[in-house]
């Protein structure tokens, strides 16, 4: 139509996916994936097929902004982020029982939040070095430099493992991380309203995402169930190095021990 804004197209491997859950009774629990900032749901398909193949339903959002190009990212919105995950977890949730939230990085921190203003919803959070705060001293000087230039130097494909390398953006959204910083902020205040089971996922070489980060939120949320795994062989985007298949099998197996006895889904003499 005339006048109209066209719509950017996605990038080859950045959609958006689904599964649906399986016949049996882990079909009625679903899990929402959340990628990380200038990232795409291409870092979460391993994940997300892992747990499809053991029954659960799984979906995940390609986040505004993202999967397209750089500048792109600029003009979303902290909100606008927030806002497509909850709507996929309603999607979700509308057709299983429990959802839980798994997030890599700033999907890690949009999973946190939802788990914050939710905290009656969310069934559980999988973090995978996620993202609240830096202590980095060129990020003090990200107000102006947001100011002089649109992009910066990328931060994606922190991959140990040879030859593996992330669908992200090839620069860094200066003005989209400002927003990041902001959402960052509003997770860190409300730490304490997060209630539900936990499990955080951390490398112990992360060129991007400090251990802070991991410290302060398990310090700060309410959840009297936490669990934190150390990846000894992964750098940041553990999801595609070599310790995934850890972290795959654990997400699985710690989903099924929070599932309540006696409810689909729930483990049985059968299983792991």
């Amino acid at each position: 139509m005339p006048g109209s804004t066209p719509v950017p197209e996605v990038m080859p491997g950045a959609e958006p996916f689904e599964f649906p859950g399986g016949d049996g009774p882990e079909g009625r629990t679903g899990v929402l994936l959340v990628h990380g900032f200038t990232g795409t749901p291409m870092s979460m398909r391993p994940w997300g097929e892992h747990l499809a193949a053991e029954g659960f339903a799984v979906r995940c959002p390609l986040l505004p902004g993202h999967g397209t190009r750089w500048q792109d990212c600029n003009t979303s919105t902290h909100d606008q982020w927030t806002t497509t995950v909850e709507q996929a977890f309603d999607e979700l949730a509308a057709r299983c029982d429990r959802v839980f939230v798994a997030g890599l990085s700033m999907g890690g921190t949009l999973a946190t939040r939802l788990a914050e203003v939710r905290p009656d919803d969310v069934a559980g959070l999988l973090l995978v070095n996620p993202a609240l705060l830096t202590r980095r001293l060129d990020a003090k000087l990200l107000p102006l430099l947001a100011r002089v230039t649109p992009s910066w130097a990328p931060i994606a494909s922190d991959i140990k493992k040879p030859g593996v390398t992330e669908l992200a953006y090839p620069r860094l959204p200066l003005r989209a991380m400002l927003q990041l910083r902001g959402l960052w902020a509003a997770t860190r205040a409300d730490l304490g309203r997060v209630t539900a089971p936990v499990i955080v996922f951390r490398s112990t070489e992360d060129h991007v995402v400090e251990p802070v980060n991991s410290t302060v939120l398990l310090a700060g949320v309410a959840s009297a169930d936490t669990t934190e795994v150390v990846l000894e062989d992964s750098y940041h985007v553990a999801t595609l190095d070599n310790d995934a298949p850890l972290v795959f099998d654990r997400s699985a197996e710690w989903i099924r021990a929070r599932v309540p006895a006696g409810e689909p889904g729930a483990p049985s003499g059968g299983r792991r």
